[in-house]
Parts: structure tokens; sequence; C-alpha cells
């Protein structure tokens, strides 16, 4: 017999497979904004102030992360508000499969979709741009499980913050541009220098950055960026515990 966890999410994973538009900002649109960044020559030419890699070789990290911004803060949280406000949380209170059924679901299925997406960016820098495959295994694996959980932790705290759909997508909408900017979305972080740099990397998606670059370049993450993402995980969980409500 089927538990009702594993119904619930099964039922999630056919309902977020329909989701054609969040599909395509999760799963395609990174990989679209690295092949565009491609084919600009400057792009694809090494650089000795980059360590030797030319600026799509750290694009490759970037898109990565760009994937999980977009899954955590522009479309789970809207899912989930919406299913608050519509009642489908507390009507599934009654059933014995928990509320925390969905969100546990929507954390899987969005979590897939990144993890597609990642090997698609992966997989097309090296086979179309050159961009070398990450020389630190073991730490790009931490790195990425690491931005993954925070990545979902901010969903969860955007999620528990906001009353109903429409003020999720306000808040989403706050987060956003800041993540972007701080995932190196606009300029690289290895860019950045001086107290701009030192700022950024106390961020989630500033210390994600400089830890999946990192590890692409060969050396295990700084304990410090691996503890900064790891202490923003608590931090939103803990926001995320405290402030959901289901109805």
């Amino acid at each position: 017999m089927t538990s009702p966890t594993v119904a619930v999410i099964r039922t999630e994973s056919r309902l977020f497979a329909r989701e054609r538009l969040s599909l395509f900002w999760i799963v395609l649109f990174p990989s679209l904004l690295l092949v565009v960044l491609g084919v600009i020559p400057s792009f694809r030419e090494d650089s000795a102030d980059l360590g030797g890699r030319s600026l799509i070789d750290l694009y490759v990290p970037v898109t990565v992360l760009l994937s999980m911004i977009m899954a955590a803060i522009m479309t789970m949280p809207p899912t989930l508000t919406g299913y608050r406000e519509s009642g489908v949380l507390r009507r599934l209170g009654t059933t014995p499969a928990r509320p925390a059924s969905i969100l546990l679901g929507q954390v899987l299925v969005h979590a897939a979709a990144v993890a597609a997406s990642s090997v698609i960016v992966i997989v097309l820098g090296r086979v179309v741009f050159g961009t070398p495959l990450p020389e630190s295994l073991l730490g790009y694996v931490v790195a990425y499980a690491l931005a993954l959980a925070v990545s979902m932790g901010i969903g969860a705290a955007i999620t528990a913050v906001s009353p109903n759909a429409k003020t999720g997508q306000v808040v989403g909408m706050v987060v956003f541009f800041p993540s972007m900017f701080t995932a190196g979305v606009y300029v690289p972080v290895e860019v950045f220098s001086g107290t701009v740099r030192d700022i950024v990397s106390l961020t989630p998606y500033g210390a994600a950055s400089n830890a999946l670059n990192d590890a692409a370049a060969g050396t295990f993450p700084a304990l410090m960026d691996l503890a900064v993402m790891g202490g923003w995980t608590v931090v939103l969980y803990l926001i995320a515990v405290r402030a959901f409500r289901w109805e």
C-alpha cells in the first residue's frame, strides 16, 4: 500500500511536470543564458586576472546558482502560498496525508529540477565551451549540497512569512534581485574586491559562488564559505518553522 506521503509526492511531481513555465525558468533558462554569454568572444578568452580562466568558466557555477534562485524564490513560494490561500493545506490537514507532505514534495520536485538543470549546464559548458569539469569533486558536491539547502531555506522562509500568494510574489521579488547580484549573475563574484567582496561573501549566494568556484578550480571550498551557508541554512529554517502557518 502506498503511504499518504508518497502519494502526495507523486501528485506534486505530476502537477509540477505540467508547469511548463516553471520548468523553463529552472531547467532551460540557465542553459540559454550560458549559451548567450558563451557566443561573446571576449567571454571565452582566458584571463590572467581570473587565474587563467575565462568569464564563461566563471559563469558555469553562476548559472547553477541561477537555477536554484529560480526554483527557491520564483516558483516554490507562490505555489505553497497559493495552496494556503485556496485552503488546500487546511483541507489536507484533515486527511492521513499531513500538510508537511506537500512541503516535502515541493522541496523534492524543485530540487530534482535544479539537479537536472545543473547537469545540463555543466555538460554544456564542457562540451560547447571547453569549461573544465570541477577539479575538486568532493568540494563541489559539498558546496552544491549546502547551496541547495540554503536555497530551499530561502524559499521556505519566504513562504512562511507570506500570508498569501500576492505577498509571496512581492517578498520574492524583493529577495530575487539581491540574490542575483550576490550570486554573480550580473557580475561574477570573482571580479569583486575589498569591502564589497567581503560583504557579498557573507550572503548565502555569495558564499555559494565562492565555494563552487574554488571547487571548480581544484581547491576544497574555504571553511568560512561553507560555514556561512550552513549558518544561513539554520537561521532560515528556524524562521520557516516558527513563522509557518498552514492556514
